[in-house]
């Protein structure tokens, strides 16, 4: 491969002759004299890097001259130091001292440039590229460890997580990028999880925001954000080829082959390359879909009495390939044009309001062209999403019973006739974006602004959308302005504001304010911001099941003259306190808290009852079921005020810098009107918990062990997450709960409760996740991850199977 990608260059005439260099060598160690083996040497301004062997040595091409050199390594405070190179070789040996040094590391999300995380005017966590490298299961995985994330696992394909409640099965309110690009799916605005074209070998940083940070992201980062930042190939090169092995608790196999070639190819061209394959088979599991059949006489049911039969043609199939390939181009120092194309296909089980759907063949592709300086930053990329036959389980499952019911065989049930009633979901949706931001300080004034643009063509060709076999072109726009300002004596005020205009929803300006201190040891912070939720494009134009579902862009009218309104975007102003840095030399604290007053619910799908109009066009001209449903509408509003509140603590103690314990608290709770008749979202004539569906645990926490040394590495994590009552759609898992209903009906533990069964809350449980590694030499590593390590019974998540253990074994291959 590095043949045919040299000669390929050469042809084209781009491989440029190499201008003076020399080479930096050294070796990093201890205070004791120890080597480091995975310590990171970089040069900022060249954008090279590299990480030391198992002897602490490395090798590093750079130009002549002088330049500024950064070691770090995690449970040590890092040195820079300045180097001059000549022709040759120059040696640079650092020696590190142990320490907490977490506040050191550098993150990008909290304000869109680099800053030390304990710098940062969010709540931002980091997951570390030692993290990532010594973690032998899939990286999402870690967020499990972090404060103040509820993450889940919807089965093996499907690990998911919020932020401060208002979790579902459907929950766009949490905002994925990956690269500086919205990873989200076009149509349903659903982040991409599993979908992205990302492997875990080429991740360096995950970075996750809690809470909303809409100024710099725009709308959808309401809850919050996880940015994943991929590795430059200047500064991680060579040919690493990983594969895993493993098992789940059902004894079902499980396999994954990933590979990734970067190289340097000369002072101005770089190039990377990353594919997976990776083939699964689900926790063992299949719903309950509740149909009301025709009676022994062939009469259609009319009791209410509904029977609960296994989701038809189950296939517990997981499979994903993805494949990326970029070009890095520097015409100058410190000046990259970066080209990226990413492709995945995807098969799995995706739990939703109303049972699961089989995803088949999903594909995701993307083009991304970056220019980057050290203080401007633009960017345009064209992302497409495509499915020709993911369906509706449940839906497919009663369409085939129907056909039995009216006389089919099994064999005509089954075929074409089993996706008649819209089970069949098809995507065909495009998306546009393109933004430019400039940064820069002037004296004691640091700014971040820039303009982002976004056009989406969501087709669906007719299957789930009001399109007409043809796009729904929406645009958006949005400016923003971020600036610091240093009041002196570690004082710094922070004014932010973000402009958006909708052509659906309008314009909105979001705006945040901070003021933080800094010391020695650490930053306090205060911060006022707003973060805004907006309706997705399915909950504008969405048309499921022949129209009893449907977008509300345009509002209704009722038969009694009614009118509801179209749907506006949901707002939330958060307060937060907070603190980030070390409480002594091994101890190191992020700690916050907050308060958030959310209003304008962006409402679950809920019957308004029987339309006339959806906007100015007759219902029956819009509903392709009208014969059967008469204007029957269930849509998508907005309603009511709820205050929201919490803390969450982590604490990172550092017992020498091999070994460290980590602990994480996180308290989570709400309040709200029983007086505000616009909080009685289910009009059943008072405000309760159950209008607003809150879905979150009250308490969780966690606690792990670390442990890294030169060869072996390990570390063995619990969490803790507290039982709670968990309401989505159809879906519904609390405890009995007596004189309460949901959906008419009342609410008790291990029955059936409309078209699902309710199993019981979510949560209550404590479970371990283990893993360990040895680097036998600098070529090959060895590691094991145990997720559920002793199989806890435990349920995360609804229409998803109980979350049993997965043990992965990895092996990992690099060559230079």
């Amino acid at each position: 491969m590095k043949h045919f990608i040299t000669s390929m260059l050469m042809f084209l005439g781009i491989f440029t002759l190499n201008a003076q260099n020399g080479f930096l060598t050294g070796k990093i160690t201890d205070n004791e004299g120890e080597p480091l083996s995975g310590a990171s040497v970089y040069v900022a301004e060249n954008g090279i890097g590299t990480t030391t062997d198992l002897d602490g040595t490395y090798k590093l091409e750079l130009p002549v001259g002088n330049h500024a050199v950064k070691i770090s390594y995690v449970g040590y405070s890092p040195s820079s130091q300045s180097v001059t190179i000549t022709e040759g070789e120059t040696t640079l040996n650092v020696s590190l001292e142990p320490g907490v040094s977490l506040g050191e590391v550098m993150i990008v999300s909290g304000s869109k440039k680099a800053e030390k995380i304990t710098d940062s005017p969010s709540t931002v966590i980091a997951i570390s590229p030692k993290e990532i490298e010594e973690y032998a299961g899939n990286p999402a995985e870690l967020l499990s460890r972090k404060k103040g994330v509820d993450y889940f696992r919807a089965g093996i394909a499907t690990p998911a997580f919020n932020i401060r409640g208002f979790n579902s099965n459907f929950n766009s309110k949490n905002l994925q990028v990956v690269d500086d690009r919205l990873s989200s799916l076009i149509a349903t605005g659903l982040p991409m999880g599993p979908l992205t074209t990302a492997i875990k070998e080429d991740i360096e940083q995950m970075e996750v925001i809690l809470g909303p940070n809409a100024t710099l992201y725009g709308p959808n980062a309401h809850n919050g954000l996880i940015n994943t930042i991929t590795k430059d190939p200047r500064k991680y090169q060579g040919t690493t080829i990983a594969t895993n092995l493993g098992v789940n608790s059902d004894g079902k196999g499980f396999y994954s082959g990933r590979i990734r070639f970067a190289k340097k190819l000369n002072e101005k061209w770089a190039v990377k390359a990353t594919g997976e394959y990776t083939r699964a088979t689900e926790f063992k599991y299949a719903d309950s879909v509740y149909i009301d059949r025709k009676d022994a006489n062939g009469n259609p049911g009319t009791d209410g009495v509904k029977e609960g039969y296994e989701e038809f043609q189950l296939d517990n199939k997981v499979e994903f390939f993805k494949t990326e390939v970029s070009a890095y181009f520097s015409p100058k120092a410190g000046n990259d044009l970066i080209a990226t194309y990413g492709h995945s296909n995807s098969t799995y089980l995706s739990p939703t309001n109303v049972g699961r759907n089989q995803i088949v063949d999903w594909r995701i592709s993307f083009f991304q062209l970056k220019y980057k300086t050290k203080h401007f930053f633009a960017q345009t990329y064209y992302t497409t999403s495509k499915t020709d036959d993911t369906y509706s389980i449940d839906e497919r499952t009663k369409q085939y019973y129907r056909g039995i019911d009216a006389g089919m065989t099994p064999e005509e049930a089954a075929g074409e006739f089993s996706y008649a009633s819209a089970a069949r979901f098809e995507d065909n949706s495009k998306r546009w974006n393109a933004e430019a931001q400039y940064n820069n300080t002037f004296g004691k004034l640091g700014f971040v602004t820039g303009v982002q643009w976004q056009l989406d063509k969501a087709n669906s060709n007719g299957s789930y959308l009001l399109d007409n076999n043809g796009y729904i072109n929406l645009n958006q726009i949005g400016g923003y302005a971020h600036l610091t300002y240093d009041l002196g004596k570690g004082f710094e005020v922070l004014g932010a504001a973000r402009v958006d205009n909708h052509e659906i929803y309008g314009t909105n300006i979001i705006p945040k304010f901070g003021l933080l201190k800094k010391t020695d040891s650490g930053t306090y912070r205060f911060t006022y911001g707003q973060g805004i939720a907006s309706p997705t494009i399915l909950n504008l134009y969405g048309n499921l099941f022949s129209g009893l579902i449907l977008g509300n862009a345009e509002g209704f009218t009722l038969v009694d003259g009614t009118k509801v309104k179209s749907q506006d975007v949901e707002k939330v102003n958060s307060f937060e306190v907070g603190y980030r840095g070390n409480l002594s030399k091994s101890l190191y604290a992020d700690v916050n808290a907050y308060y958030n007053i959310n209003k304008n619910f962006l409402s679950p799908v809920t019957v308004i009852g029987v339309a006339t109009e959806r906007g100015d066009t007759p219902i029956s001209e819009v509903q392709s079921g009208y014969a059967f449903y008469h204007g029957l509408v269930a849509t998508y509003i907005n309603f009511g005020k709820v205050n929201t509140y919490g803390t969450d603590i982590s604490l990172t103690y550092n017992f020498s810098p091999k070994v460290s314990m980590t602990a994480n608290y996180s308290y989570f709770d709400y309040s709200f009107d029983e007086d505000n008749t616009e909080n009685d979202f289910n009009k059943d004539g008072k405000v309760n918990f159950l209008d607003f569906l809150v879905n979150a645990p009250k308490n969780k926490g966690g606690l792990g062990i670390n442990y890294g040394g030169t060869r072996f590495f390990g570390s063995i994590f619990s969490r803790w997450v507290q039982e709670y009552n968990y309401f989505s759609s159809y879906q519904i898992a609390s405890e009995t709960l007596p004189g309460y209903t949901y959906r008419g009906l009342p609410i008790v533990e291990n029955t059936r409760s409309g078209d699902s069964w309710n199993y019981g809350p979510l949560g209550g449980f404590v479970t371990f996740d283990l893993n360990f590694g040895y680097k036998v030499n600098d070529t090959l590593t060895l590691s094991f991850a145990a997720t559920n390590l002793f199989n806890t019974e435990m349920r995360e998540f609804t229409a998803s199977p109980p979350t049993g253990a997965l043990y992965l074994l990895e092996a990992k291959i690099h060559l230079d």
